[in-house]
């Protein structure tokens, strides 16, 4: 059954929809990704299906992004090519579908060069609404002093990184053989979360706007026990710092099976001012996008909201200002 968007209900914003290209699809694939990330097939996209989707659903704007494995296989002038690809076709997306999409620019990491430059020209050039970061490219999570030169330019921009999770190196004994979105998606959403608290990025670069997705993974089991051990390991006679206040700080998209037993846990960590909707689509099917809306226009709203629906949308608004134009 095609869900039906509330009346006098606001058109959602989802900030967690991908798109790819065939061009893309083909680099991949040549570059060993066949089934990527243990997913036995490879989705199409292409803007008239989507935005068919988005009307069923009641989604007024898709911020689109390349998923895992995204754009570096293992060059960094291949990954640059790559990621400059994308974005245009991304940008001509928007261009072509006005008021239906934005983008989120995929970077050449862990090639900081590469990414600063993809930087000044996602944003200055093709207007991109923020960034995706995969939470670890090749071993490189985002807490890499290496990477603080991209952290610091964004944080110079304010601008939204959206996170998103990719296979830890270590998939091939870790994963046991099932699709690594199951369980090591959202392990490695906090792990690469928990190394930006650890080295101090999160706290370094207040203005950053990022989007942690999937009710944020294991975060929100997890919060009370990295706070406790960044506690441990903080060098003598140095301040304590929160790492619990600093999630709290961090935006969440609420793709994936968020009812009935994640989006509780979320709420015991992130403040409902802090959540954002996400689909997933395109690698999360028609149905289960719709089945998931049904479930979220559904649920009893927070206090002092009158849906999630109106809720995030909301709260997409505050820190999109594409929304407003």
């Amino acid at each position: 059954m095609t869900p039906k968007q509330p009346t006098d209900e606001p058109g959602l914003v989802d900030v967690h929809a991908h798109f790819v290209t065939d061009s893309y699809i083909r680099q991949a694939r040549a570059a060993g990704h066949q089934d990527p990330d243990g997913v036995p097939a490879w989705p199409s996209w292409s803007a008239r299906d989507h935005i068919a989707l988005m009307d069923r659903c009641g989604i007024d704007t898709a911020m689109l992004s390349v998923s895992s494995p995204g754009v570096h296989f293992g060059d960094d002038t291949a990954a640059r090519r790559l990621a400059r690809e994308v974005n245009e076709a991304g940008a001509e997306a928007v261009r072509d579908h006005p008021g239906r999409f934005g983008l989120f620019a995929s970077l050449p990491l862990p090639d900081a060069d590469g990414a600063l430059d993809e930087i000044a020209y996602a944003f200055d050039t093709l207007d991109a609404d923020g960034v995706v970061l995969e939470t670890n490219t090749h071993g490189t999570y985002l807490g890499d002093p290496k990477l603080e030169p991209v952290l610091a330019e964004l944080d110079r921009r304010g601008a939204v990184v959206f996170l998103h999770p990719t296979s830890p190196v270590c998939w091939e004994q870790s994963a046991l053989g099932r699709p690594r979105p199951m369980i090591e998606f959202v392990f490695d959403t906090a792990r690469t979360v928990t190394d930006l608290l650890m080295a101090g990025a999160l706290e370094r670069h207040r203005n950053l706007k990022i989007i942690v997705p999937h009710c944020g993974g294991a975060l929100p089991v997890l919060a009370d026990r990295i706070n406790g051990f960044m506690r441990m390991f903080m060098p003598a006679g140095s301040g304590a710092p929160d790492a619990v206040e600093q999630l709290r700080n961090l935006y969440y998209d609420l793709a994936g099976p968020a009812l009935p037993r994640q989006l509780p846990a979320l709420l015991s960590l992130a403040e409902p001012d802090h959540l954002l909707y996400g689909s997933d689509h395109v690698w999360t099917p028609a149905a289960s996008v719709e089945e998931h809306v049904r479930s979220i226009d559904a649920a009893p709203a927070p206090e002092g909201a009158t849906s999630y629906r109106a809720l995030t949308t909301a709260n997409a608004h505050r820190i999109l200002p594409r929304l407003g134009r």
